[in-house]
């Protein structure tokens, strides 16, 4: 991953980088599809379920939630990668996945995929809850397979 990174910089510095390569694409299909320890950033039992369920066939990991309560980080200006980042610095993963609110109350949600350095794999996001009117769980499952989706990993 470290070397597909150094080669996206270097072309965006000599301003010759013309968008995403296939094999970019392919890493980080390859670091979702073989990972072996995934964290959730929640403690919430029926967000952990719809996560653990789809990342189940996605992959043969070991899923962990995260016993910690994130509310907290709703204080940030991203809740949800403060989210992920607070799961990178307490447990030691290959993959963590976060949901939460996006940015300012009303802003909507985000749930986010990074890797074991707080890497942005993918993500998605969803409108307010005032407008999509869905419940959480139902959200959540749309929110990670429009994640994986764009990555090119279908469920």
């Amino acid at each position: 991953m470290e070397e597909i990174i150094k080669k996206a910089f270097i072309e965006s510095i000599n301003n010759i980088r013309r968008g995403d390569k296939e094999e970019e694409l392919k890493k980080i299909q390859e670091k979702i599809v073989n990972a072996k320890k995934i964290v959730v950033a929640t403690n919430n039992q029926k967000k952990f379920k719809v996560i653990r369920d789809i990342m189940l066939r996605v992959c043969n990991a070991e899923i962990k939630m995260l016993d910690i309560d994130t509310r907290f980080a709703d204080l940030t200006r991203m809740p949800a990668l403060t989210k992920g980042l607070i799961a990178l610095d307490i447990e030691k993963a290959d993959l963590y996945i976060a949901r939460g609110r996006l940015g300012a109350p009303g802003s909507g949600s985000m749930l986010v995929i990074l890797d074991e350095k707080g890497r942005v794999l993918t993500a998605s996001l969803s409108p307010s809850s005032v407008i999509h009117k869905e419940d959480i769980e139902e959200r959540i499952k749309k929110e990670l397979i429009e994640a994986l989706s764009r990555i090119g990993i279908s469920i």
